[in-house]
Protein backbone atom coordinates (compact mmCIF):
# COMPACT_ATOMS: atom_id res chain seq x y z
CA UNK A 1 0.00 0.00 0.00
CA UNK A 2 1.33 3.29 -1.21
CA UNK A 3 2.10 5.54 2.09
CA UNK A 4 0.50 9.37 2.15
CA UNK A 5 3.69 11.89 2.04
CA UNK A 6 2.54 14.92 3.32
CA UNK A 7 5.45 18.12 2.97
CA UNK A 8 6.49 19.23 6.23
CA UNK A 9 6.23 23.18 6.62
CA UNK A 10 8.91 24.94 5.80
CA UNK A 11 10.30 22.73 3.09
CA UNK A 12 10.57 22.97 -0.63
CA UNK A 13 7.94 20.85 -1.58
CA UNK A 14 5.35 22.42 1.23
CA UNK A 15 6.35 26.11 -0.03
CA UNK A 16 5.46 24.58 -3.86
CA UNK A 17 2.14 22.93 -2.63
CA UNK A 18 0.46 25.98 -1.26
CA UNK A 19 1.55 28.18 -4.18
CA UNK A 20 0.14 25.74 -6.99
CA UNK A 21 -2.88 25.84 -4.52
CA UNK A 22 -3.59 29.84 -4.44
CA UNK A 23 -2.76 29.78 -7.77
CA UNK A 24 -5.65 27.54 -8.52
CA UNK A 25 -8.08 29.47 -6.34
CA UNK A 26 -7.06 32.90 -7.87
CA UNK A 27 -7.70 31.42 -11.53
CA UNK A 28 -11.12 29.83 -10.26
CA UNK A 29 -11.89 33.08 -8.43
CA UNK A 30 -10.47 35.32 -11.51
CA UNK A 31 -12.83 33.11 -13.92
CA UNK A 32 -15.92 33.54 -11.55
CA UNK A 33 -15.81 37.00 -11.51
CA UNK A 34 -15.07 37.48 -15.76
CA UNK A 35 -18.20 34.96 -16.04
CA UNK A 36 -20.26 37.54 -13.39
CA UNK A 37 -19.22 40.69 -15.37
CA UNK A 38 -20.20 38.83 -18.95
CA UNK A 39 -23.52 38.51 -16.70
CA UNK A 40 -23.59 41.64 -15.71
CA UNK A 41 -22.81 43.14 -19.23
CA UNK A 42 -25.35 40.61 -21.06
CA UNK A 43 -28.11 41.99 -18.90
CA UNK A 44 -27.54 45.65 -19.18
CA UNK A 45 -27.43 45.18 -23.06
CA UNK A 46 -30.84 43.03 -23.19
CA UNK A 47 -31.99 46.15 -20.67
CA UNK A 48 -30.76 48.67 -22.87
CA UNK A 49 -33.01 46.91 -25.98
CA UNK A 50 -35.63 46.11 -24.16
CA UNK A 51 -36.17 50.11 -23.42
CA UNK A 52 -34.94 50.85 -27.27
CA UNK A 53 -37.49 48.33 -29.63
CA UNK A 54 -41.20 48.14 -29.80
CA UNK A 55 -43.89 49.71 -32.49
CA UNK A 56 -41.58 52.74 -32.58
CA UNK A 57 -37.62 52.34 -32.36
CA UNK A 58 -35.85 54.82 -30.11
CA UNK A 59 -31.89 55.23 -30.37
CA UNK A 60 -29.52 54.82 -27.45
CA UNK A 61 -29.25 58.88 -26.82
CA UNK A 62 -33.06 58.94 -26.36
CA UNK A 63 -33.37 56.40 -24.00
CA UNK A 64 -30.58 58.09 -22.25
CA UNK A 65 -32.11 61.21 -22.45
CA UNK A 66 -35.28 59.87 -20.86
CA UNK A 67 -33.30 57.82 -18.28
CA UNK A 68 -31.53 61.28 -17.36
CA UNK A 69 -35.20 63.29 -17.02
CA UNK A 70 -34.76 65.04 -19.98
CA UNK A 71 -37.92 66.00 -21.85
CA UNK A 72 -37.99 63.34 -25.35
CA UNK A 73 -40.93 64.00 -27.74
CA UNK A 74 -42.29 60.77 -27.73
CA UNK A 75 -40.15 58.32 -26.02
CA UNK A 76 -40.90 60.46 -22.53
CA UNK A 77 -44.43 58.54 -22.20
CA UNK A 78 -43.55 55.06 -24.17
CA UNK A 79 -39.87 54.70 -22.75
CA UNK A 80 -40.48 56.51 -19.15
CA UNK A 81 -43.79 55.27 -18.58
CA UNK A 82 -44.24 52.16 -20.38
CA UNK A 83 -41.00 49.96 -21.00
CA UNK A 84 -38.72 51.21 -18.49
CA UNK A 85 -40.77 50.25 -15.37
CA UNK A 86 -41.45 46.56 -17.49
CA UNK A 87 -37.54 46.33 -17.49
CA UNK A 88 -36.85 47.07 -14.38
CA UNK A 89 -39.56 44.87 -12.62
CA UNK A 90 -38.01 42.34 -15.01
CA UNK A 91 -34.88 42.68 -13.59
CA UNK A 92 -35.81 42.69 -9.82
CA UNK A 93 -38.43 40.02 -10.51
CA UNK A 94 -35.74 37.77 -11.87
CA UNK A 95 -33.19 38.79 -9.17
CA UNK A 96 -36.00 37.68 -6.64
CA UNK A 97 -36.76 34.37 -8.55
CA UNK A 98 -33.15 33.58 -8.88
CA UNK A 99 -32.19 34.12 -5.28
CA UNK A 100 -35.10 32.52 -3.65
CA UNK A 101 -35.13 29.13 -5.62
CA UNK A 102 -31.30 28.82 -5.58
CA UNK A 103 -31.51 29.23 -1.63
CA UNK A 104 -33.99 26.42 -1.61
CA UNK A 105 -32.56 23.86 -4.08
CA UNK A 106 -28.93 24.65 -2.28
CA UNK A 107 -30.63 23.92 1.49
CA UNK A 108 -32.38 21.08 0.90
CA UNK A 109 -29.57 19.66 -1.65
CA UNK A 110 -31.81 18.65 -4.33
CA UNK A 111 -32.58 21.03 -7.64
CA UNK A 112 -36.12 19.58 -7.28
CA UNK A 113 -36.85 21.74 -4.12
CA UNK A 114 -37.97 24.90 -5.95
CA UNK A 115 -40.26 27.46 -4.73
CA UNK A 116 -42.15 26.64 -7.86
CA UNK A 117 -42.23 22.97 -7.44
CA UNK A 118 -42.89 22.98 -3.89
CA UNK A 119 -46.01 24.83 -3.89
CA UNK A 120 -44.83 28.36 -2.58
CA UNK A 121 -45.95 29.43 -6.35
CA UNK A 122 -49.04 27.55 -6.34
CA UNK A 123 -49.82 29.17 -2.81
CA UNK A 124 -49.11 32.80 -4.08
CA UNK A 125 -51.39 31.85 -7.57
CA UNK A 126 -54.13 30.10 -5.77
CA UNK A 127 -54.94 33.24 -2.95
CA UNK A 128 -54.75 35.33 -5.88
CA UNK A 129 -57.11 33.87 -8.23
CA UNK A 130 -59.63 33.66 -5.58
CA UNK A 131 -59.44 37.04 -4.52
CA UNK A 132 -60.04 38.63 -8.00
CA UNK A 133 -62.91 35.94 -8.73
CA UNK A 134 -64.51 35.23 -5.47
CA UNK A 135 -63.52 38.20 -3.95
CA UNK A 136 -63.71 41.09 -6.20
CA UNK A 137 -61.05 42.44 -5.45
CA UNK A 138 -57.90 44.06 -7.47
CA UNK A 139 -54.54 46.13 -7.40
CA UNK A 140 -52.92 46.32 -4.06
CA UNK A 141 -55.32 43.66 -1.96
CA UNK A 142 -54.67 41.03 -4.39
CA UNK A 143 -51.25 41.24 -4.00
CA UNK A 144 -51.36 41.67 -0.42
CA UNK A 145 -53.33 38.87 -0.49
CA UNK A 146 -50.73 36.76 -2.24
CA UNK A 147 -47.82 37.35 -0.54
CA UNK A 148 -49.79 36.25 3.15
CA UNK A 149 -50.94 33.16 1.44
CA UNK A 150 -46.74 32.66 -0.12
CA UNK A 151 -45.52 32.97 3.46
CA UNK A 152 -48.87 30.82 4.72
CA UNK A 153 -47.95 27.90 2.87
CA UNK A 154 -44.52 27.81 3.08
CA UNK A 155 -44.41 27.63 6.95
CA UNK A 156 -47.95 24.94 6.52
CA UNK A 157 -45.22 23.04 4.04
CA UNK A 158 -42.36 23.46 6.97
CA UNK A 159 -44.21 22.31 9.81
CA UNK A 160 -45.36 19.28 8.36
CA UNK A 161 -42.02 18.03 6.85
CA UNK A 162 -40.73 18.76 10.33
CA UNK A 163 -39.68 15.47 12.16
CA UNK A 164 -36.75 16.90 14.38
CA UNK A 165 -35.60 18.48 11.76
CA UNK A 166 -36.24 19.05 7.87
CA UNK A 167 -35.89 16.40 5.54
CA UNK A 168 -35.18 17.84 1.99
CA UNK A 169 -36.86 14.62 0.60
CA UNK A 170 -39.74 15.19 2.99
CA UNK A 171 -40.50 18.88 2.39
CA UNK A 172 -40.22 18.56 -1.83
CA UNK A 173 -42.90 15.58 -1.34
CA UNK A 174 -45.25 17.26 1.14
CA UNK A 175 -44.78 20.67 -1.04
CA UNK A 176 -45.52 18.66 -4.17
CA UNK A 177 -48.75 17.50 -2.57
CA UNK A 178 -49.79 20.95 -1.80
CA UNK A 179 -48.99 22.23 -4.81
CA UNK A 180 -51.49 19.73 -6.52
CA UNK A 181 -53.99 20.84 -4.01
CA UNK A 182 -54.15 24.24 -4.81
CA UNK A 183 -53.73 23.85 -7.96
CA UNK A 184 -56.92 22.10 -7.93
CA UNK A 185 -58.35 25.35 -6.06
CA UNK A 186 -57.47 27.19 -8.84
CA UNK A 187 -58.54 25.49 -11.89
CA UNK A 188 -62.00 25.37 -9.54
CA UNK A 189 -61.88 29.02 -9.14
CA UNK A 190 -61.32 29.64 -12.44
CA UNK A 191 -64.15 27.42 -13.84
CA UNK A 192 -66.43 29.45 -12.14
CA UNK A 193 -65.02 32.66 -12.98
CA UNK A 194 -67.11 35.20 -15.54
CA UNK A 195 -64.84 36.06 -18.25
CA UNK A 196 -64.26 39.84 -17.37
CA UNK A 197 -62.68 38.39 -14.10
CA UNK A 198 -61.26 35.15 -15.92
CA UNK A 199 -59.14 37.50 -18.28
CA UNK A 200 -57.68 39.29 -15.25
CA UNK A 201 -57.12 36.29 -13.33
CA UNK A 202 -55.22 34.34 -16.34
CA UNK A 203 -53.48 37.08 -16.98
CA UNK A 204 -51.96 37.08 -13.59
CA UNK A 205 -51.75 33.85 -13.34
CA UNK A 206 -49.62 33.42 -16.66
CA UNK A 207 -47.00 35.21 -15.15
CA UNK A 208 -46.91 38.93 -17.15
CA UNK A 209 -44.68 42.02 -17.07
CA UNK A 210 -47.79 43.61 -19.02
CA UNK A 211 -49.05 47.18 -17.99
CA UNK A 212 -46.44 47.73 -15.30
CA UNK A 213 -46.07 50.60 -13.55
CA UNK A 214 -43.95 52.37 -10.95
CA UNK A 215 -45.97 51.75 -7.70
CA UNK A 216 -45.76 47.77 -8.42
CA UNK A 217 -41.92 47.75 -8.89
CA UNK A 218 -41.42 50.11 -6.33
CA UNK A 219 -42.64 47.14 -2.76
CA UNK A 220 -40.51 44.44 -4.85
CA UNK A 221 -37.10 46.88 -5.04
CA UNK A 222 -38.17 47.66 -1.44
CA UNK A 223 -37.88 44.09 -0.15
CA UNK A 224 -35.16 43.07 -2.61
CA UNK A 225 -33.13 45.50 -0.87
CA UNK A 226 -33.88 44.43 2.83
CA UNK A 227 -33.99 40.71 2.38
CA UNK A 228 -31.46 39.71 -0.75
CA UNK A 229 -28.48 41.50 2.22
CA UNK A 230 -29.42 38.80 4.68
CA UNK A 231 -29.31 36.11 2.46
CA UNK A 232 -26.14 36.95 1.23
CA UNK A 233 -25.43 37.54 4.78
CA UNK A 234 -26.15 33.69 5.50
CA UNK A 235 -23.85 32.50 2.55
CA UNK A 236 -21.30 30.76 4.21
CA UNK A 237 -24.26 28.84 6.50
CA UNK A 238 -26.21 27.79 3.22
CA UNK A 239 -22.83 26.19 1.74
CA UNK A 240 -22.77 24.31 5.21
CA UNK A 241 -26.13 23.06 5.09
CA UNK A 242 -24.98 21.04 2.43
CA UNK A 243 -22.54 18.90 3.95
CA UNK A 244 -25.93 17.81 6.28
CA UNK A 245 -27.30 18.90 9.66
CA UNK A 246 -24.94 16.96 11.77
CA UNK A 247 -21.77 18.72 10.26
CA UNK A 248 -23.40 22.09 9.85
CA UNK A 249 -23.91 21.67 13.06
CA UNK A 250 -19.82 20.40 14.51
CA UNK A 251 -18.51 23.34 12.28
CA UNK A 252 -20.88 25.71 14.40
CA UNK A 253 -23.94 26.34 12.44
CA UNK A 254 -26.77 26.94 14.20
CA UNK A 255 -28.79 25.07 12.06
CA UNK A 256 -32.73 25.29 12.57
CA UNK A 257 -32.01 28.80 13.36
CA UNK A 258 -30.42 29.51 9.61
CA UNK A 259 -33.06 27.48 7.65
CA UNK A 260 -35.53 29.45 9.22
CA UNK A 261 -34.10 32.60 8.35
CA UNK A 262 -33.39 31.54 4.63
CA UNK A 263 -36.54 30.08 4.33
CA UNK A 264 -38.37 33.66 5.53
CA UNK A 265 -36.24 35.53 3.02
CA UNK A 266 -36.26 33.50 -0.05
CA UNK A 267 -39.89 32.97 0.46
CA UNK A 268 -40.29 36.95 0.67
CA UNK A 269 -38.72 37.46 -2.01
CA UNK A 270 -40.34 35.09 -4.08
CA UNK A 271 -43.86 35.91 -3.05
CA UNK A 272 -43.65 39.79 -3.76
CA UNK A 273 -42.05 38.87 -7.40
CA UNK A 274 -45.09 36.77 -7.46
CA UNK A 275 -47.13 39.02 -6.46
CA UNK A 276 -45.87 41.68 -8.66
CA UNK A 277 -45.64 39.67 -12.25
CA UNK A 278 -47.14 36.64 -11.66
CA UNK A 279 -45.64 33.46 -11.22
CA UNK A 280 -43.16 33.21 -14.01
CA UNK A 281 -42.60 29.53 -14.25
CA UNK A 282 -39.25 27.96 -13.76
CA UNK A 283 -37.48 31.05 -13.58
CA UNK A 284 -37.00 29.95 -9.90
CA UNK A 285 -36.23 26.34 -11.23
CA UNK A 286 -33.79 27.11 -13.74
CA UNK A 287 -31.44 29.73 -12.49
CA UNK A 288 -29.46 28.12 -9.79
CA UNK A 289 -28.95 24.82 -12.15
CA UNK A 290 -27.83 27.40 -14.81
CA UNK A 291 -25.56 29.68 -12.54
CA UNK A 292 -23.93 26.15 -11.50
CA UNK A 293 -23.10 25.08 -14.90
CA UNK A 294 -21.54 27.95 -15.97
CA UNK A 295 -19.49 29.42 -13.01
CA UNK A 296 -18.50 26.21 -11.38
CA UNK A 297 -19.93 24.72 -8.13
CA UNK A 298 -16.81 26.74 -6.22
CA UNK A 299 -18.44 29.80 -4.10
CA UNK A 300 -21.78 31.07 -3.18
CA UNK A 301 -24.46 30.54 -5.55
CA UNK A 302 -26.31 33.30 -4.68
CA UNK A 303 -25.08 36.27 -7.28
CA UNK A 304 -24.88 34.06 -10.17
CA UNK A 305 -28.11 32.66 -10.11
CA UNK A 306 -29.39 36.05 -9.39
CA UNK A 307 -27.76 37.44 -12.25
CA UNK A 308 -28.76 34.34 -14.41
CA UNK A 309 -32.40 34.90 -13.40
CA UNK A 310 -32.68 38.54 -14.06
CA UNK A 311 -31.14 37.47 -17.63
CA UNK A 312 -33.78 34.82 -17.87
CA UNK A 313 -36.66 36.85 -17.36
CA UNK A 314 -35.74 39.72 -19.61
CA UNK A 315 -34.40 37.34 -22.82
CA UNK A 316 -37.51 35.52 -22.33
CA UNK A 317 -39.92 38.85 -22.15
CA UNK A 318 -38.17 39.68 -25.21
CA UNK A 319 -38.55 36.55 -26.86
CA UNK A 320 -42.44 37.04 -26.02
CA UNK A 321 -42.58 39.93 -27.49
CA UNK A 322 -41.06 40.12 -30.73
CA UNK A 323 -39.27 36.45 -31.63
CA UNK A 324 -43.42 35.36 -32.99
CA UNK A 325 -46.36 36.55 -34.65
CA UNK A 326 -48.33 37.20 -31.37
CA UNK A 327 -47.02 38.40 -28.52
CA UNK A 328 -46.94 36.02 -25.41
CA UNK A 329 -46.49 37.29 -21.58
CA UNK A 330 -43.10 36.67 -19.97
CA UNK A 331 -44.47 33.13 -18.26
CA UNK A 332 -45.27 31.42 -21.13
CA UNK A 333 -41.94 31.83 -22.69
CA UNK A 334 -40.27 30.06 -19.33
CA UNK A 335 -42.61 27.60 -19.07
CA UNK A 336 -41.59 26.27 -22.33
CA UNK A 337 -37.87 26.21 -21.38
CA UNK A 338 -38.48 25.20 -17.95
CA UNK A 339 -40.63 21.98 -18.47
CA UNK A 340 -38.99 19.98 -20.87
CA UNK A 341 -35.72 20.65 -18.18
CA UNK A 342 -37.82 19.44 -15.41
CA UNK A 343 -38.55 16.36 -17.17
CA UNK A 344 -34.81 15.72 -17.75
CA UNK A 345 -34.00 16.20 -14.54
CA UNK A 346 -36.34 13.56 -13.48
CA UNK A 347 -35.27 10.86 -16.13
CA UNK A 348 -31.54 11.56 -15.22
CA UNK A 349 -32.24 11.20 -11.00
CA UNK A 350 -34.14 8.11 -11.93
CA UNK A 351 -31.33 6.50 -14.28
CA UNK A 352 -28.45 6.91 -11.74
CA UNK A 353 -30.67 5.37 -8.84
CA UNK A 354 -31.46 8.84 -6.66
CA UNK A 355 -34.76 9.71 -5.58
CA UNK A 356 -36.08 13.31 -5.01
Amino acid sequence: MAALVVAAPGTNEHRAAVSQVRQTRRSRDRRRHIILAVLAVLIVGVFALTLMVGNTFYSPREVIGVILGQDVQGASFTVGRLRLPRAVLGVIAGVCFGLGGVTFQTMLRNPLASPDIVGISSGASAAAAFSIVILGWSGTRVSVFAIAAGLGVAMIIYLLSYRGGVSGTRLILIGIGIAAMLDSVTSYVLAKAPQWELQEAMRWLTGSLNGTKWDSVLPVLLVLVVLAPILVSQSKNLSMLQLGDDTAAALGVRTERTRIILIVAAVGLISFATAAAGPIAFVAFLSGPIAARIVGPHGSPLIPAALVGALLVLLADLVGQFAFGARYPVGVVTGALGAPYLVYLIIRTNRAGGSL
